[in-house]
């Protein structure tokens, strides 16, 4: 669970701003806050008279630069894979700018399965049956082959920083699919539903499958069977860049202080993948 903005006037704001966007798609508040990481979006489940049980996001920006990749992802990711991928169905958006701030409020369906997890890195064992892997494969699949102009992963990223951060050459990436780019056991249900849709477009082959193991690296029976699952997508030589690219991401994660126990098992994988 992460906490309000800092600032208790922006998180008054953001409370304000999610109550007005509810009043204008005609949905009531129920339950208690969710908030995003750093406090940069405020979620609530709640009711609407035709869709029934939904769950309300709401995320800020300052006027005039809102806008871009993260802002729209949901939206696109509507209209990409609604019906074709196990996730929630998006049913309404909302736009409005008070006081200086742009607010983008996503009404989408309620799902009422929890996550597998309670966090991206995994410190505990985790078992899920034959199935869930199944539905995850193919909707990971059905993803990788949606084509889309969306950029998760910018090679000059990989170009500057797997060397910086790592200390091995980065990898020529030469296999590019689209990707949901924040594939973790948080973001996933334990019915199998992909959450968080922001951050989707195109990354290295196999990206989804090394951020699932690179967040899984503290258990190594989870561990082993992500690479058994996936192991055509991460025994190859475009799997093992994309492993690198994560590592390199989840190590850069860390230097900003983020999951400091992951730091020598990424170490440990990068060497082994570079």
């Amino acid at each position: 669970m992460y906490s309000p903005p800092a600032d208790p006037a922006t998180e008054q704001a953001m409370r304000s701003a999610l109550h007005a966007a509810a009043r204008a798609l005609d949905a009531t508040v129920t339950g208690p806050p969710a908030w995003g990481w750093h406090g940069r979006t405020l979620s609530h489940r709640a009711e609407h008279p035709r869709h029934g049980a939904c769950w309300l996001r709401l995320a800020c920006a300052p006027a005039g630069k809102q806008g871009g990749k993260i802002w729209e992802g949901t939206a696109e990711a509507a209209r990409a894979f609604d019906g074709r991928v196990t996730k929630p169905r998006l049913h309404a958006v909302h736009d409005h700018d008070t006081d200086g701030a742009a607010y983008r409020a996503e009404l989408t369906q309620y799902i009422a399965s929890p996550t597998v997890a309670a966090d991206p890195v995994i410190r505990h064992p985790i078992d899920v049956p034959d199935t869930w892997w199944k539905t995850l494969r193919t909707d990971l699949d059905t993803i990788a082959a949606t084509p889309t102009t969306r950029v998760a992963v910018r090679d000059e990223w990989i170009a500057r920083t797997v060397p910086t951060v790592t200390g091995h050459p980065a990898p020529r990436v030469t296999a590019w699919t689209t990707a949901h780019g924040d594939l973790h056991l948080a973001n996933l249900t334990s019915d199998g539903t992909l959450l968080d849709w922001e951050g989707w477009g195109r990354a290295p082959a196999g990206y989804d499958a090394a951020l699932l193991l690179g967040y899984a690296l503290l258990q190594p029976a989870l561990a082993a069977r992500i690479r058994r699952e996936f192991d055509d997508l991460l025994d190859t030589a475009a799997g093992r860049a994309a492993q690198l690219v994560v590592a390199a991401e989840l190590l850069q994660s860390v230097g900003r202080g983020d999951h400091p126990d992951l730091e020598a098992p990424l170490r440990e994988w990068a060497a082994a993948v570079a």
